[in-house]
């Protein structure tokens, strides 16, 4: 054996493979001691020196004499023959991981291009588009030394936001105030099995094959001693939800976990969607061939108690699925609540997408409730049927009147209750004017004759009546006074102890977090970020997405001069208003929310203290020409001529007659909790 191999068979035999580390002989010196002869230890840190190429320092590491061994030198560097790492250059891993970052940002859609880190720069959001105007929403940042990438896109309607770390994968989600962490569930955590032949059996009698369960992955669970069965909620493959079906019938759904619709994976690139009420309805459709349906996760008539007040949120967290259908069929149960789970639907999904079918009679007398029963007592071919004779709700701009019977129908039976208009609360001003969904309001008076604090007012007692929800976009008003005067209204107390409150004792911090609870699950505010002012365009975008969102019946802006008039040259002020008007009153219509529009009279001269009418509106006539409603505003000023706490408001436009007609009302404002009541004198005159 060559001596340069003997050598290094013997320092690795003694060193036990430690070679390639500096270590100080202080700290391998005693080991071996009690079993290596004198001359072997000298051996071994002859073998481990390498020669110094310089005189080392005087404080070299040295072993102390001990247990009769002499003392050595040991040079702490690494042999000549040792295997070292390669140093990675700082540079060459940023750029590593600056590349695995655009990389992971590529795979979503984001297009990094020549984009520097350590800078914001604004990017096309690949889930939004940028909407119809291809705006440039989404903002990017990837930090200089490539540790860390995040994006947000800052369209209203969108939100889609998300990180990633070197060598992790994507963190996403969607920008929402108060937004909930949802449970993450397995079916391990659950559970679940496989279906047992007795549910198998089940299914076969509701005509359900095994390979239909199969594929929807059907299985069964014990709850409290029975067992059930289990409809997994799945997005992408994952598991996200689990709803429970028992042999009484009982249904319910795993707290704590994000609402979607059943079988959602079924629609990701369909542009016809069918929506049924019922995961057994939606295993029917595909018994038949309709694959591409989806159940809702609940009926009106079995919604969770923890999913009160947000009823659809299950539509905002599919939106980007459904945004992708043309052709939504609406075939949820035959029933009352059925049917009014289908009008919200389109109402919140476009009717000009949606259709609607008609159930066949499964006897003389009963409808067929669903499509399984129809599957069961008609058949596979009636079924398919329905599907394919389903009814647009109804054709954009062409329709016949049997398309609008069933309108008609619930029109004549005031099916929803608001056919005639809600009331305002004030018994003088219903017999002029009641709040009729798909309607436009102008409203107008003088300035600080109390405009805004009425339509306050109004909205507190429809809401108090109703349970409406509102969006308002009152640019004037900042939100803590906003939120003040609206409080006092509903707690009936002044917020502050001050002058206007008189001798009356202000709100208790109970009662301010009670009605602060009420503010927010009642109304939603338009507020810019910074000094800029909201286009109608942008308004109206927001309230389509509050409509869908949180299902808003109502709309306040306030006033008009408070918006960014994006009006072309060529464009005259009156062609304008008309313009703007008829897209408020298409959202208005569309969406059967009501719309009350602030706008103030022109400087009038030689005023004497008259209520102005709307013709003196500045800007167009045509605020008075295409409103459904018009009403002034008026404060008595003059102690002479009358109390000063006496409000008129003149009704001076009702398109509608069945919601009222033109006269005045009188009510008392009261200062102290800015609520308006009956004149106490009675009535109005005509």
């Amino acid at each position: 054996m060559p001596s340069s191999v003997a050598c290094r068979s013997l320092r690795t035999f003694i060193m036990g493979g430690f070679e390639c580390f500096p270590v100080r002989c202080s700290a391998l010196a005693p080991a071996p001691a009690p079993f290596l002869p004198h001359h072997l230890l000298r051996l071994c840190v002859h073998l481990c020196s390498a020669p110094p190429r310089r005189p080392g320092p005087k404080n070299l590491p040295f072993c102390q004499k001990s247990s009769g061994f002499c003392s050595y030198s040991y040079d702490t560097r690494v042999p000549r023959n040792a295997v070292a790492l390669p140093a990675v250059h700082p540079e060459v891993d940023k750029r590593k991981k600056i590349h695995y970052l655009k990389s992971k940002l590529e795979e979503q859609g984001i297009r990094c291009g020549n984009g520097k880190p350590g800078r914001y720069w604004r990017n096309l959001c690949p889930k939004c588009q940028g909407g119809s105007s291809r705006e440039r929403c989404l903002s990017l940042f990837i930090s200089v030394g490539g540790g860390l990438a995040h994006w947000i896109c800052f369209r209203a309607t969108c939100g889609w936001r998300g990180y990633v770390r070197p060598f992790e994968e994507c963190k996403i989600g969607y920008a929402e105030t108060g937004q909930k962490d949802y449970r993450l569930i397995t079916e391990i955590d659950l559970q679940l099995e496989p279906l047992c032949k007795e549910l198998i059996e089940y299914f076969a009698e509701r005509l359900i094959s095994a390979k239909t369960l199969e594929r929807n992955g059907i299985m069964q669970c014990n709850r409290n001693n029975q067992i059930v069965i289990a409809f997994s909620y799945r997005r992408n493959a994952a598991l996200v939800s689990c709803k429970y079906r028992a042999s009484s019938k009982k249904c319910w759904q795993e707290t704590g976990t994000e609402r979607i619709f059943y079988g959602l994976d079924d629609i990701k690139q369909a542009s016809d969607v069918i929506i049924v009420e019922g995961e057994i309805d939606k295993l029917s459709m595909e018994e038949v061939g309709f694959p591409n349906c989806i159940s809702v996760p609940y009926g009106l008539k079995e919604l969770p108690a923890e999913d009160k007040g947000k009823e659809f949120q299950y539509l905002w967290n599919c939106k980007e699925y459904l945004e992708k259908a043309s052709r939504i069929i609406l075939a949820t149960d035959a029933d009352g609540p059925g049917q009014a789970l289908a009008e919200e639907l389109a109402r919140r999904l476009g009717k000009e997408r949606c259709w609607r079918v008609k159930w066949p009679k499964k006897n003389t007398t009963e409808l067929c409730k669903g499509a399984n029963e129809v599957l069961m007592y008609l058949g596979a071919g009636d079924l398919r049927k329905v599907i394919e004779n389903a009814e647009l709700c109804p054709i954009r701009g062409l329709s016949h009147f049997s398309d609008f019977f069933n309108e008609v129908d619930q029109y004549y039976h005031q099916s929803h209750g608001s056919e005639l208009g809600v009331s305002t609360g004030w018994r003088a001003l219903d017999e002029l004017y009641n709040v009729v969904p798909g309607e436009l309001t102008v409203i107008t008076g003088v300035p600080n004759s109390g405009k805004s604090e009425w339509i306050d007012a109004l909205l507190c007692n429809i809401n108090e009546a109703c349970k409406w929800k509102f969006l308002l976009c009152s640019m004037e008003n900042k939100v803590r006074d906003h939120a003040r005067k609206l409080l006092e209204k509903y707690i009936n107390k002044p917020f502050f102890n001050s002058r206007y409150g008189e001798s009356t004792e202000r709100m208790s911090v109970q009662e301010l977090e009670q009605g602060k609870k009420w503010l927010n699950d009642t109304f939603y505010l338009i507020r810019c970020e910074d000094d800029s002012l909201p286009s109608i365009d942008w308004v109206l975008e927001l309230a389509k997405s509050a409509v869908l969102r949180y299902g808003i019946r109502g709309l306040v802006i306030d006033p008009y001069n408070e918006l960014d008039h994006q009006r072309s040259s060529n464009q005259t002020e009156t062609e304008y208003v008309s313009h703007m008007l008829t897209k408020i009153k298409r959202f208005a219509q569309h969406h059967s929310c009501h719309v009350w529009f602030v706008a103030h009279p022109r400087q009038l001269q030689n005023w004497s203290g008259y209520a102005p009418n709307l013709y003196d509106i500045s800007g167009s006539a045509h605020f008075i020409n295409k409103c459904d409603n018009g009403i002034v505003i008026h404060r008595n000023r003059n102690a002479n001529a009358g109390p000063l706490d006496r409000v008129q408001v003149c009704v001076r436009k009702v398109r509608n007659k069945v919601a009222g007609r033109i006269g005045d009302a009188f009510l008392s404002y009261d200062q102290t909790t800015g609520k308006f009541e009956d004149w106490r004198k009675g009535a109005y005159n005509k």
